[in-house]
């Protein structure tokens, strides 16, 4: 399966219909939240999503009539969400319990049935109609849409089936050292720049943010400025995720094997001097993304076990030696063999394939 997100050029009118349908999503959400947490109380039992729809239908919509003005699969999902988030609570340590959600803040629904890609970059939306999209959407059937608002913009995802195209590839093996001055340094000397997303926008976003501050909360103004916010805080990830699908994609496509490290990332974060830097650079969503975009273009990766000292050998003769992160430049006290830090590092990546 491949999935596609993009966003969709509306009118007035159709981002007044998507609210409606965010808001009485949200509104069964909250619902059955406050509805589960009563009955376990009283009875010590957990209600299904299928106990909570009938029980909607029968107090909930009956007494809200804007209920009838959207489709069905919004509260429905919203309920399922719901199931799903208390087993999630309960099965995994980490997730907590679920929450009210509140409007604005990651506003979105679920739509099923009738939907169909047009001719071009149009869609066609359960009681909703004929949306238009920025981009031009493949050709192929889809069975349910998820649409979501960010920084004020409406976008929709969905997913479908697709075979896995096997690209030629130029060259056999390579080795990627991954880090903070540069992106990425590979083993044939190509090197890939950092946008540093987050260090170019950091002073706008506190001005921004101090703004936000000082406005009075629940005031038009104070809206206002959250959504001038909203909007920088997605130009800067924006600039991140496109830096990133540039550089697996190039990798992917080109590569029959490719080596990356496998880093402690988590722990790296606990470094406060390097920690907002480490986050800026998005090593895990680089993984991620690696991951799946070899399947899709028939290369395999390899990754190399976390405490292989690819930064310490030599990629001339093998010798290791202590390498501090201040020293950028790798000279080798045994050959004398001189190169950049980073692309050493590569080229001791692409030879552990070999080793």
């Amino acid at each position: 399966m491949q999935s596609i997100k993009t966003k969709l050029k509306l009118n007035n009118k159709q981002k007044t219909i998507l609210a409606k349908h965010a808001g009485v999503a949200r509104h069964a959400y909250n619902w059955g939240l406050a509805t589960c947490i009563s009955e376990y109380e009283s009875s010590k039992k957990r209600l299904s999503a299928i106990t909570l729809h009938k029980r909607l239908v029968a107090e909930v919509k009956s007494q809200n009539p804007w209920y009838y003005e959207v489709s069905k699969c919004a509260p429905q999902q919203a309920l399922r969400d719901l199931e799903r988030a208390f087993k999630n609570f309960l099965t995994i340590p980490k997730c907590g319990f679920p929450k009210f959600k509140k409007k604005g803040k990651k506003d979105s629904f679920y739509l099923e049935g009738s939907i169909k890609i047009l001719k071009g970059n149009y869609i066609k939306l359960p009681r909703i109609g004929i949306v238009k999209t920025y981009e031009i959407l493949p050709s192929v059937p889809i069975k349910n849409v998820t649409v979501s608002l960010r920084a004020d913009n409406w976008y929709i995802s969905f997913k479908y089936d697709n075979e896995p195209t096997h690209t030629a590839k130029q060259r056999d093996i390579i080795g990627v050292d991954i880090g903070i001055n540069t992106l990425a340094t590979c083993s044939d000397g190509t090197p890939f720049a950092n946008p540093k997303a987050y260090q170019q926008g950091k002073k706008r976003l506190t001005r921004y943010q101090r703004r936000v501050s000082k406005k009075k909360r629940g005031s038009f103004n104070r809206a206002k400025a959250v959504k001038r916010l909203a909007r920088l805080h997605k130009k800067v990830a924006d600039i991140r995720a496109d830096a990133l699908h540039q550089l697996t994609t190039w990798l992917a496509k080109n590569h029959s094997t490719i080596v990356i490290e496998d880093l402690n990332v988590s722990g790296m974060l606990k470094n406060h001097k390097l920690a907002s830097a480490i986050a800026d650079c998005g090593f895990y969503e680089f993984k991620r993304q690696l991951t799946y975009k070899c399947e899709w273009y028939g290369s395999q990766l390899v990754i190399a076990p976390r405490f292989y000292p690819s930064s310490q050998l030599c990629s001339q003769c093998g010798h290791q030696q202590k390498m501090p992160l201040n020293v950028r430049t790798y000279k080798c006290s045994e050959c004398g063999f001189t190169a950049d830090r980073d692309f050493n590092a590569a080229v001791n990546l692409e030879n552990y394939v070999s080793q």
